[in-house]
């Protein structure tokens, strides 16, 4: 079965297509990213496949701009159950195990967080590690994403406050990583995003 954007619903993949994945990313499919092809402005479809700190796929985020909005649709498992970090960071890049190389959230604004473009709704995932997302956005349109650097969508090991912390209830006020980061902590998934199939997209 697949989502609207065409692309395989994780929890729903054959051992043959995860075999397929794991091929690719052996090969080095995540570290050659094809965001190249998005450089065109008409750029309307992307996707990401998602891998854990080991390298093995983990889920699938879809990306379909419709009437001026970003329409974002996502499937994971195997994950640590509970509230996780969604965000798209600045780089196409998933070295693992850490990812920092995907650099910050997509910013280029230079907005505080919660509100950077790249800022999304935390991922809940569920006690047999699973979880799902669908939401729309207007921080961004498909095409800022493929830039000459490209961009990832990171789920993080923990919660984000969005920095929502009231300096007047509590002490010590918002130090800098939770006003940058919302104290999301480390990076359990990365995936570079794609431009894919982008025929039609606004149909």
């Amino acid at each position: 079965m697949t989502t609207s954007f065409g692309i395989d619903r994780p929890r729903r993949l054959m051992p043959r297509h995860l075999a397929i994945i794991a091929v690719l990313v052996g090969a080095g499919a995540i570290a050659a990213p094809l965001y190249a092809l998005g450089s065109d402005k008409q750029v309307k479809k992307a996707e990401a496949t998602l891998v854990g700190a080991a390298g093995a796929p983990v889920g699938v985020v879809g990306l379909k701009e419709k009437h001026g909005m970003v329409e974002v649709e996502g499937e994971v498992r195997g994950l640590t159950a509970g509230f996780h970090g969604f965000h798209v960071h600045t780089v196409g890049s998933c070295v693992g195990p850490t990812f920092a190389s995907a650099g910050g959230h997509l910013n280029p604004s230079g907005a505080v967080h919660a509100n950077h473009a790249g800022d999304m709704p935390v991922l809940l995932v569920n006690a047999d590690g699973s979880a799902s997302a669908s939401f729309k956005s207007d921080r961004f349109e498909v095409a800022d994403l493929f830039d000459d650097n490209g961009s990832a969508v990171i789920v993080h090991a923990n919660a984000d406050n969005y920095a929502n912390i009231p300096t007047a209830r509590y002490d010590p006020d918002p130090d800098a990583t939770t006003l940058a980061t919302g104290d999301a902590g480390g990076r359990v998934a990365c995936g570079v995003i794609e431009a894919r199939g982008n025929d039609g997209a606004d149909d």
